[in-house]
């Protein structure tokens, strides 16, 4: 099916661009979210009528779009979840999770702009794309974690193995220094009154 682009649509062109797509993208997609317009004569028509308005809107949002980008760039979002002591989460964080994570932080980000190379499923710091505006994008950071604490960590650069090592060689060290504790409290109770009476000398026969 041929369009018209009404914006910027990324893969596909520019605004007032006419390209070929699927007809099933077009339909679903496309057509329903006001990105395009069929190519006919009188929607050929109505976009050149419209094309100084359609291009002065685009520039003012991209304006918008590019103020909220230099704050939304680069943040990093706590987002609290259990997960197993291998890091694996009960569940998985998805684009509504990082929308609201960032929406509860002050900004205005709705699920539709966010995209993620993959369903988060594990602790860690993972990265999402936020689209403000056709032609304007930032990354931000989902800090994944199980406590505020623990996100703290990994925000300091500590990975959740790093983490379960440290937690367990604690508490081996905690274990050794209570058998230690043990072992002296054991030799302390075998006291003098304890000990063997010394053997009688030869002379006092």
């Amino acid at each position: 099916m041929d369009i018209i682009l009404l914006e910027r649509v990324a893969k596909l062109g520019q605004m007032g661009e006419v390209v070929k797509v699927k007809e099933g993208y077009a339909r679903n997609f496309l057509l329903p979210q006001g990105k395009a317009l069929r190519v006919n004569a009188a929607n050929i028509a109505r976009f050149e009528a419209e094309k100084a308005t359609m291009e002065a809107r685009n520039l003012e949002t991209k304006k918008e779009a590019e103020v909220l980008a230099e704050k939304l760039g680069g943040e990093v979002f706590v987002v609290i979840r259990s997960a197993s002591d291998s890091g694996a989460l009960y569940g998985s964080v998805t684009t509504r999770d990082a929308a609201d994570a960032a929406t509860a932080a002050g900004f205005t980000v709705d699920k539709g702009q966010v995209v993620l190379a993959a369903t988060i499923k594990d602790l860690g710091l993972h990265d999402a794309e936020v689209i403000l505006h056709p032609e304007v994008s930032v990354t931000i950071s989902m800090n994944v974690a199980r406590s505020a604490e623990e996100a703290e960590l990994q925000a300091a650069g500590k990975s959740v193995a790093e983490l379960a090592a440290e937690a367990e060689a604690e508490a081996e060290f905690e274990i050794q220094e209570l058998f230690d504790d043990m072992g002296g409290a054991a030799m302390d109770d075998f006291g003098d009154d304890d000990a063997p009476a010394p053997a009688a000398s030869s002379d006092e026969e």
